[in-house]
């Protein structure tokens, strides 16, 4: 028994690694570097901008954060709580404003401002509406336009407890944008996420980040061992 286990934990192993983004990123002395973030609702998107903005500041980033989820007037509110609370700039819209014209003024203050990073929150789209996932390509073809590149990396924020229905997503996702990375949220230290291995055999995308709680510094780089491990360790 022991031996199959092994055997499946290497198998594991050997499919995140594959999937690691390269030690080297394309054009690194681009700037401000363009993150748009993607996902459903409830999977903890602006939780994860908000913490990752948090990272990059403390690392002597400037960073901007853009509302583009306008559906919401909630979810500008709480983009500038964040915003507040980790010392980032915030360019938005009143609410049912166009996407597309946040993200076009949020490049152009990133610019003025001398910004590291542009982090973009986008509204919390299901993969069976086809409009939203139209908009969310011409947001993509607005921040290529302002910026040869941009968006840089296009993040999914996945839920760890949404089971097999978070590859659907994250494979109509990747058809829109072409996904660069996953962030995997509430982990909370369970063997929860095994649905992201199999997202990362299929779509070979992979997982930059992991979130293990509410505080403001849980947000952390993947580790294909410290992963596989956990998925082991309470089965």
């Amino acid at each position: 028994m022991r031996q199959v286990e092994e055997a499946v934990k290497a198998e594991i192993l050997a499919v995140l690694r594959a999937t690691l983004p390269p030690s080297s990123i394309p054009d690194p002395d681009a700037r401000p570097r363009v993150c748009l973030f993607l996902g459903v609702n409830g999977s903890g998107k602006t939780t994860t901008i908000g913490k990752f903005a948090k990272l990059l500041i403390d690392e002597g980033g400037r960073v901007i954060l853009a509302g583009a989820d306008t559906f919401r007037a909630a979810a500008i509110e709480q983009l500038q709580l964040w915003g507040r609370r980790v010392g980032a700039d915030v360019v938005c819209h009143q609410a049912g404003a166009d996407p597309s014209a946040v993200v076009f003024d949020a490049l152009q203050a990133a610019v003025a401002r001398r910004a590291t990073h542009l982090l973009i929150d986008t509204a919390g789209r299901l993969h069976t509406k086809r409009n939203l996932m139209e908009e969310l390509k011409k947001i993509h073809r607005i921040a290529s336009r302002q910026m040869p590149g941009a968006p840089h990396e296009r993040f999914m924020v996945l839920d760890a407890t949404s089971g097999l229905n978070a590859l659907v997503q994250a494979r109509e996702f990747h058809d829109a944008v072409g996904l660069t990375g996953l962030v995997l949220t509430k982990l909370d230290g369970t063997a929860k996420g095994g649905v992201v291995v199999a997202i990362a055999q299929h779509l070979k995308v992979p997982i930059a980040f992991v979130g293990l709680g509410e505080g403001l510094d849980d947000l952390q780089p993947f580790s294909p061992e410290a992963f596989t491990d956990a998925l082991f360790a309470a089965s």
